[in-house]
């Protein structure tokens, strides 16, 4: 087949630079896959170094001994005495044994002053290792040939196809920086450019897999459904043995791309796995189902949630995919990885969610841990419409009604039990149920039996859902909260904080109960830049929130209002326990929810009166310098401990005076308590 336009007048200064260099070096090899430009490397290298190149271009002929010594006698006639660079390309057109012996006593031959080039697809029959050991070699592979981003930008550019920058990276992205894949791109489309490109297809066909026998054909479209493999993944979902010594042969030959140094680990270039997916597709749809089947069950059985899911998916398999999600869905979102959960609903319609319960719970579960209450609602309904679940399912079905409480606490705390019942022993349910039977125990005034719980799922959570160990101890620390007992729930509070960082829940709706008692904590310490960030963060979060649970929105809106007060905003509090007001609305019978919102509206009326104008709101500054004013400490000792002046301390100090209306230090720390901006 005719080479493609594989950019013969970009210079690669990178690679020709380190080639002229060579003068004294016995040795240079250059093995690639087919498109990787080694002959155009080649010519680059010959035009910038000074030394003359002898060149041979191999063919099948050369295998007899004698007419390869004629070629390469015959090249070197041609140059002048003296230092040179001897070429022979299409190196792996040598196969005969006694070919290869002639090269390796070649090598072994030539004056100090030559240094033989070779280009090849497959390894030469050298003893590189051993060279390579002595630095008397330079080595040139795939990784290092594949085009960088100027290169590829200039080879585009050089056939009329200039990329804007971001779309050049895209294509190197998809090409690997593959010479040949680059320059077909150009030829036709780079937008949406990949493996099923006939384009590629056919190039693949004629130089990649035309030599192959074919049994060793089969074996590469067979395995080309993995991503990555190793001999004993390929023996199991192949069937078969001796795949290990196939993928170092394969590799050997430029068609694998090793992993690892030791042999074990390899994969196909992207361009090449997609066209060898779709060629095993067209040609056997049942042993490519049948494949990726056996792929999921070994990565479900090695615990790979992800890899599992993505082959029972190519399998076609919408129960089994479903069945997989499902109890992938829980485990992925508790450690913050809501992206992949997400991911794996996309490969099927409304239609397949609809009629699976078990993709219809896990998409009921995503939409509930990014505050969509109304579609996690939706996709409940949907997997009970399916009618006869088994127990599993059952038990989850409950645990989301209870999270959602569209029918009350009472109900909330007897759905939570019976999920509790019906969860299996190791079932991510019972820590949530555990969550939700304590919370409704606790809004119900039953401590005894809240504490129990709540400490019970935040065991059963803390290494196997930390989102949830995060809200059983946010939960434990809101009746010390209103008690103001601040190092038991300070404690709590640090704790279910560290939760949520470590595994990246900072942006789940769901946490933000976490970030608004963090929030009450840091402005209770005087910590007020902190608080200001954990506040803005959970009321960022709250506006997430659509339809969600009402118990959920009535503990955060209580929970920011004491905040907002400790940070000056007292008209901000108001307009949150009048959200409160609405929320609990929805909850029917909630007597210890209402105590804490009559408790909280009593408080704020006690300090600002129901019609009375709040002060100004205190800058952050402001506040800082406030929460000192209690202590004995001067304005210069303040200054030091904050890093200020005194000066600007004392400036602190008189506009927290005019904004409260008082005159002195004494008044503004009785007046700021007064206002619950600082305690009693």
């Amino acid at each position: 087949m005719r080479r493609p336009p594989t950019a013969r007048a970009i210079h690669r200064p990178r690679l020709t630079r380190p080639l002229t260099e060579t003068t004294g070096l016995p040795l240079v090899t250059l093995v690639a896959p087919a498109g990787y430009g080694k002959t155009t490397l080649l010519c680059d290298w010959a035009d910038r170094d000074e030394r003359p190149f002898a060149w041979v271009t191999l063919d099948a002929e050369d295998n007899d001994p004698a007419c390869l010594h004629a070629s390469v006698a015959l090249a070197a006639e041609r140059v002048e005495p003296g230092p040179f660079v001897l070429v022979l390309d299409d190196l792996q057109a040598l196969r005969a044994p006694a070919a290869n012996a002639a090269l390796a006593m070649l090598l072994e031959g030539l004056p100090p002053e030559v240094t033989l080039a070779l280009a090849s697809r497959d390894p030469p029959p050298l003893p590189v290792a051993r060279m390579r050991a002595e630095g008397r070699v330079v080595e040139l592979g795939p990784s290092d040939l594949a085009m960088d981003r100027g290169e590829a930008a200039a080879m585009l550019d050089l056939v009329g196809r200039a990329l804007d920058a971001a779309d050049v990276a895209q294509l190197l992205d998809s090409t690997e920086g593959w010479p040949a894949a680059l320059a077909l791109a150009a030829l036709g489309s780079p937008a949406g450019f990949g493996g099923t490109d006939r384009l590629v297809a056919d190039y693949v066909r004629d130089e990649i897999l035309r030599e192959l026998p074919p049994e060793r054909l089969r074996f590469v479209l067979e395995t080309s459904v993995l991503e990555t493999f190793t001999g004993r993944l390929c023996d199991w979902v192949l069937e078969r043995g001796g795949s290990a010594a196939a993928l170092v042969d394969l590799c050997r030959q430029g068609l694998l791309i090793a992993l690892d140094r030791s042999d074990e680990r390899f994969r196909y270039h992207r361009l090449v796995a997609e066209m060898l997916r779709s060629e095993l597709q067209r040609v056997d749809a049942n042993r490519a189902a049948q494949l990726h089947r056996r792929a999921s069950n070994w990565y479900r059985d090695a615990g790979d949630d992800d890899r599992a899911v993505r082959h029972a998916v190519g399998a076609g398999d919408v129960a089994a995919a479903g069945e997989l999600i499902w109890r992938s869905t829980w485990p992925a979102l508790s450690r913050g990885d809501k992206q992949t959960a997400e991911g794996w609903q996309r490969p099927f319609t409304d239609a397949e969610r609809l009629g699976t319960p078990t993709l219809a719970l896990a998409a009921a579960r995503t939409q509930l841990v990014v505050g969509r209450g109304d579609l996690a609602e939706h996709w409940m309904h949907a997997a009970a419409a399916v009618g006869n679940p088994s127990s599993a399912i059952a038990a989850d079905l409950r645990m989301l009604r209870a999270a959602l409480a569209r029918d009350g606490l009472a109900r909330m705390r007897a759905d939570a039990a019976f999920a509790l019942d019906l969860a299996a022993e190791g079932s991510p349910v019972r820590a949530m149920g555990c969550l939700l039977a304590g919370t409704a125990a606790q809004l119900a005034g039953d401590e005894g039996d809240a504490a129990a719980q709540l400490g019970e799922g935040a065991r059963r959570a803390a290494v196997s859902a930390p989102d949830v160990h995060a809200l059983c101890l946010t939960q434990l620390a809101l009746p010390a909260l209103a008690r103001e007992e601040w190092e038991e729930a300070g404690a709590l509070v640090a704790r279910a904080r560290a939760q949520v960082e470590r595994h990246g829940l900072a942006s789940y709706p769901s946490s933000a109960l976490v970030l608004a008692a963090s929030a009450l904590v840091r402005a209770h310490r005087g910590r007020v830049e902190g608080a200001q960030r954990d506040l803005g963060a959970a009321r960022d979060l709250r506006a997430q929130l659509t339809d969600f649970a009402a118990w959920y929105e009535v503990e955060l809106s209580l929970v920011l209002a004491q905040v907002a007060v400790r940070l000056s905003d007292l008209i901000g509090a108001r307009v949150l326990l009048a959200d409160a007001n609405r929320a609990i609305r929805r909850l029917g019978e909630a007597a210890m929810l209402e105590a804490w919102l009559s408790d909280s509206w009593a408080r704020l009326d006690a300090v600002t009166g129901p019609a009375s104008e709040p002060p100004s709101s205190l800058t952050t500054a402001e506040l800082r310098t406030l929460h000192f004013l209690p202590t004995h400490l001067s304005f210069r000792e303040i200054g030091e401990r904050v890093y200020v002046s005194a000066n600007t301390v004392k400036t602190q100090a008189n506009a927290v005076y005019r904004k409260l209306g008082v005159s002195c230090r004494s008044e503004a720390v009785s007046r700021a308590r007064q206002l619950g901006l600082l305690d009693a």
